[in-house]
């Protein structure tokens, strides 16, 4: 068979398959999600993806994939148990409009390389909270790992008898198959680089997209410095930065900047001073097309081994690489995503300074994505809610973890963050259950209500008369 025909035979078993639900209850739903759930957040289950991915992928660490399954996992359970996604989901007595929801039909989602397991565990519950299927298009270096996260799911869809085809994966995965199964599925979820994200949006297909992460917190006079620190040191070092929430640049406060700088160093960091050009030689390597670009062997690699192949000597204990920020922001290779666990530090005196360079910072990549402060005053947070073309700012909390939803936050969970129009995407939300369904607004009659000129144009006249 040629892609097409391949495609359309995932294609018409999904639509069986979803075909089959379509009287299911909410409460059948509920329980189908459930069950999924539970097969990716089973400990037994969760060591054999989070060591099959580390294995066929070589990223990340086999410990924090496990929590990464446990966090995510369950955070998404936590936020569609109880919503209402099947039917009639909303009721507006006094404007006598009612909302339905229905199935978008198929959903194409494309997995990255980073997160071959918990991405297509955590967004097939939300898909299939809206009475959907989904086609799994994994990265091809993933694909043992992506496929055993979703055979596990397909046990759970067997042992609330529900048909196994509502959860499929390409097990051949290419970038012709992909291609065309954006072309024929009803919706595409795009979890990964600007490339696959801006093929999705060109598909033809309505389409979720993510921009890329450049995520960079201010460091504040006035935050709890040791805590901070902790908080930035987790997040940076958690599962070899593969998220791309992790934290790629700090802008500290003079007066905090040693004591900030020395607590990541005790907590197991190591400044690169002398080394630093010897370090972006290694990390940004010229590609085929003559371009530097970042160099694959680095991407969440440990900071030893980075450092290592970069001829430079760091401790055993060594979890993140710490680099001074040039001023230079939009030429310094520094500056970027980097998909490592090093983290590039300024220095910053006035608050409109750092600012700036967060501005900066995040204009020069990553626009639209995230970024956080950690401190108490509320004039702080306040300008970077109101001024940064960002879709999240967290506050005194560890960027990898708040910003697809964690248990100290309000954040619905994901692991698909939307970038808005700044990051090239059609949200700025966090992608959940909610976009993967259609809602049928009924309305019915009323007496007409209809407003005085007066109540409209009133103040206005008054105010141009005066």
């Amino acid at each position: 068979m040629d892609h097409k025909e391949i495609i359309q035979a995932y294609v018409k078993r999904a639509k069986e398959a979803q075909k089959s639900i379509d009287h299911y209850t909410q409460e059948q739903i509920d329980r189908l999600c459930v069950a999924i759930g539970y097969e990716v957040y089973q400990d037994d289950n969760i060591l054999k993806l989070a060591t099959c991915a580390v294995e066929e992928t070589g990223m990340g660490n086999i410990s924090d994939k496990v929590l990464k399954h446990k966090n995510k996992v369950l955070g998404v359970l936590k936020d569609v148990k109880g919503a209402k996604s099947v039917g009639l989901i909303e009721e507006d007595l006094e404007k006598k409009i009612k909302k339905y929801a229905k199935p978008v039909g198929v959903v194409g989602a494309l997995t990255p390389v980073t997160n071959p397991t918990a991405t297509p565990a955590s967004n097939a519950i939300s898909i299939l909270k809206g009475k959907n299927a989904v086609i799994f298009a994994p990265h091809p270096k993933a694909k043992l790992s992506s496929k055993m996260a979703v055979d596990f799911m397909r046990d759970g869809l067997r042992k609330v008898g529900a048909p196994l085809d509502l959860i499929q994966v390409i097990e051949e995965p290419s970038l012709e198959l992909t291609a065309e199964l954006m072309k024929q599925v009803n919706v595409v979820l795009a979890t990964g680089g600007g490339p696959m994200v801006k093929a999705a949006y060109s598909s033809g297909t309505p389409a979720y997209g993510v921009g890329p992460g450049n995520s960079v917190q201010i460091i504040a006079e006035d935050c709890d410095v040791l805590d901070a620190a902790r908080k930035v040191f987790s997040s940076k070092s958690f599962d070899n930065a593969t998220s791309c929430s992790s934290e790629n640049s700090v802008i500290v406060h003079e007066s905090i900047y040693d004591a900030f700088v020395n607590e990541l160093i005790r907590l197991g960091s190591y400044f690169v001073k002398t080394e630093r050009s010897t370090l972006e030689e290694y990390m940004w390597i010229t590609n085929a097309k003559g371009y530097r670009s970042i160099n694959p062997e680095i991407i969440a690699q440990s900071a030893k081994k980075i450092a290592d192949k970069a001829g430079i000597h760091v401790d055993d204990h060594v979890k993140v690489l710490l680099v001074e920020g040039a001023s230079d922001i939009e030429h310094d290779f520094f500056s970027q995503e980097k998909l490592s666990p090093v983290l590039t530090v300024f220095k910053y005196t006035q608050f409109e300074e750092g600012y700036k360079i967060l501005e900066r910072l995040t204009n020069h990549y990553g626009t639209g994505h995230s970024c956080g402060i950690h401190t108490f005053n509320q004039s702080y947070i306040e300008t970077l809610g109101s001024r940064m073309k960002t879709s999240r700012v967290m506050v005194n909390q560890p960027q990898a973890a708040g910003n697809g939803g964690a248990f100290f936050n309000g954040m619905p969970s994901t692991v698909s963050l939307g970038c808005g129009s700044w990051g090239g995407n059609i949200t700025s939300e966090n992608i959940t259950f909610k976009h993967f369904i259609n809602v049928t607004w009924v309305s019915e009659y009323f007496t007409p209500k209809r407003p005085t000129d007066d109540e409209i144009f009133g103040a206005y006249l008054a105010e141009v008369k005066a």
